[in-house]
């Protein structure tokens, strides 16, 4: 699955000239918390955050009125307190990818770009959708979580075995295991039984480390 597959296309923007009052407003009315910022040419010269716009608030010690408050405001632009240096991330790249970088550079969004031009933007939302996807947890099924040795053949081994059953596998996700010579495997299946599944990891002799029917 790729970025594009998940980003958010129906873009929501600002120019650098917005003032911070209209992009306060916008992202209330729109639900967001992050906004690209586009130059006359359409080309992505910024992005503000909710917590840059949190910033820009005058201090509560401040001994201006809220009519003075508020139209201090009014005059800031964008341009002022925007984030310059915005990383991003191509559309066709891999979803888990970007999900990566942004946890390593703790950053809650990416602007995806296509040839050169602003297509798209991905969130924490969209990686959560994502997640929920790769795991197929909106369909019902077995869901189990076991340890495999790290040996070619191994996994194929289960595989075959659950379709001997007339299983249907749902989706299928690994992770390092308890130490560097096992793997997690999640697995959910779809028309079987528990039991059955159960039965097909005892006759491997497989550990189970968590199994349970969802809906």
């Amino acid at each position: 699955m790729k970025v594009r597959d998940f980003m958010s296309k129906n873009l929501v923007y600002v120019s650098p000239e917005t003032s911070v009052t209209d992009a306060k407003a916008l992202m209330m009315k729109e639900k967001i918390s992050k906004l690209p910022v586009l130059d006359k040419s359409n080309r992505l010269v910024g992005l503000i955050t909710k917590n840059d716009l949190k910033k820009a608030d005058p201090s509560s010690a401040s001994t201006l009125d809220i009519y003075e408050l508020g139209y201090l405001l009014s005059k800031l632009k964008v341009e002022k307190i925007m984030i310059r240096k915005v990383e991003t991330v191509d559309a066709e790249e891999v979803v888990e990818e970007a999900a990566r970088f942004m946890a390593d550079r703790k950053i809650g969004c990416l602007p995806v770009m296509e040839n050169g031009v602003l297509s798209g933007i991905i969130t924490e939302t969209d990686i959560f959708k994502a997640f929920v996807t790769m795991f197929g947890a909106r369909h019902p099924g077995v869901r189990s979580i076991i340890q495999l040795n790290e040996k070619p053949g191994e996994l194929a081994k289960i595989v075959d075995k659950i379709a001997e059953k007339n299983g249907n596998i749902v989706s299928l996700v690994t992770a390092d295991g308890k130490d560097v010579t096992k793997k997690a495997v999640t697995i959910k299946v779809g028309n079987i039984s528990k039991s059955d599944i159960e039965e097909i990891y005892k006759n491997a002799d497989v550990e189970i480390i968590d199994i349970r029917e969802t809906k």
